[in-house]
């Protein structure tokens, strides 16, 4: 039998996560930064000031970073851009990784497995994504009849993007992912609890905010003040949190979905008669306010065996436990992370109720009500310093945000055992399993 060395999360860091707004370069604080430079801040601050003298670049067996559009400025490199952002030796490899927003966890994964089969002992892991410099909005007009509203082109024209048993078309907005899932799920996920859950979610990374717990995990980075690209402000902390958000508040923001009886799905799932007799509304009802909002931002993470983080006098932030991924129906990929997490959860010998915290990213509030509802743990364990929707969702980079974050919340929190998982678009779903071993 085969003995595999124990991994442990020893770092993280992140940089604040800003507001992009793809339509507006002033208001877009870091609209001057680009996303390598983002991941390159997390290297240097990693390696110069967190880990000063315990551990060198040089050191490291591999490094490997996510994006969910490695496009344009955040074209990777096989990952080397970033890499080299952070004024890296050119002597560690790398690799990039594309699960969508789960690539940086992902990548991740991939060192853990690296790591405890023998083939390193310290591994690096980022994630990064800049919503403005590249808009989540790719050039889909090959074998594309209307990238805008994704309507189905005509199977006759060769598009191999046309399925007679998957609405794929559907599954490239997420958005419409989330509605569909909001339909299947009404019954239990009232709009106002999607709602009320944003509101939580803004509070809490209000109050962890106030009470200073964002400055053991955010490095500062420079961009300017929204509405003036002259104006230099350095930021260390994440510019969405709302404090004054209210179910009220939330409430009244204009519907960003279609409705199951409107375009966006490639069959109309109901007549307006019956939606409205089902759901009591005739309009979608995704909106800002129960929606993760654009974002630009880094995170990185560091990893070690026992034997290297011993020999480095180094102290872990969490044991990892184990690894989930899993596929679902794009059209409604916000069910990702359920399969993902019971994977997870079977791979670590353990049942949702051994839990003690979990970071389930906020992409939408249906995705983790949903999630909350197939597992029936606590909603107070569930995203305590707050979430995507509150802190932001810079895509791939949540992926290390989450685990990171978690295992921060466990040692402040003195509890055991906690969960990350993510929803991918295009309909996949990825978890960690971590154990704080000071308990």
């Amino acid at each position: 039998m085969v003995s595999l060395n124990e991994v442990y999360l020893v770092d993280y860091v992140r940089t604040p996560f800003s507001r992009s707004r793809p339509a507006s370069r002033e208001r877009s604080a870091f609209s001057e930064v680009r996303a390598d430079q983002l991941v390159g801040y997390t290297l240097r601050n990693m390696f110069e000031v967190r880990l000063k003298d315990k551990v060198k670049p040089e050191e490291v067996s591999e490094f490997g970073v996510g994006s969910s559009f490695p496009v344009g400025k955040q074209w990777p490199y096989a990952g080397r851009n970033a890499w080299f952002s952070g004024n890296m030796p050119y002597t560690v490899p790398s690799v990039f990784f594309d699960r969508a927003c789960g690539s940086a966890m992902t990548a991740l994964d991939h060192g853990i497995m690296m790591l405890m089969t023998g083939y390193g002992d310290i591994y690096i892991a980022s994630g990064f994504e800049h919503m403005y410099q590249e808009p989540m909005s790719p050039d889909l007009q090959h074998n594309m009849s209307s990238p805008k509203h994704l309507i189905v082109p005509n199977p006759d024209d060769n598009n191999f993007w046309y399925r007679d048993d998957i609405d794929i078309m559907t599954g490239f907005s997420m958005v419409q992912t989330a509605q569909k899932l909001w339909e299947q799920e009404a019954d239990h996920i009232p709009i106002e609890r999607m709602a009320q859950l944003g509101v939580t979610s803004h509070h809490n990374a209000a109050k962890a905010l106030d009470e200073g717990f964002f400055k053991g995990e955010i490095v500062p980075v420079m961009g300017h003040k929204e509405g003036d690209l002259n104006e230099p402000v350095l930021y260390d902390y994440d510019l969405p949190i709302r404090r004054g958000a209210t179910l009220e508040k939330t409430l009244s923001l204009p519907v960003v979905s279609n409705p199951g009886f409107r375009g966006g799905y490639k069959n109309k799932l109901y007549k307006k008669k019956e939606y409205f007799e089902k759901f009591g509304t005739k309009t979608g009802t995704i909106t800002a306010g129960n929606s993760s909002p654009l974002n630009a931002g880094a995170a990185t993470a560091m990893i070690m065996t026992k034997e290297a983080m011993d020999s480095h006098n180094m102290k872990p932030m969490a044991k990892i436990l184990s690894m989930g991924w899993a596929s679902v129906d794009p059209s409604v990929m916000g069910r990702g992370p359920v399969p993902s997490t019971e994977m997870a959860l079977k791979k670590a010998g353990l049942k949702a109720e051994d839990i003690d915290y979990w970071e389930v990213n906020e992409a939408f509030a249906v995705v983790v009500l949903n999630f909350i509802d197939h597992f029936k743990m606590p909603e107070e364990t569930v995203n305590v310093k707050g979430g995507a929707m509150a802190i932001g969702h810079p895509l791939a980079a949540s992926g290390i945000r989450l685990p990171g974050t978690l295992a921060r919340i466990l040692k402040e929190k003195k509890a055991k055992y906690g969960c990350a998982a993510l929803c991918c678009g295009s309909g996949q779903g990825v978890t960690l399993v971590i154990e704080n071993t000071e308990i």
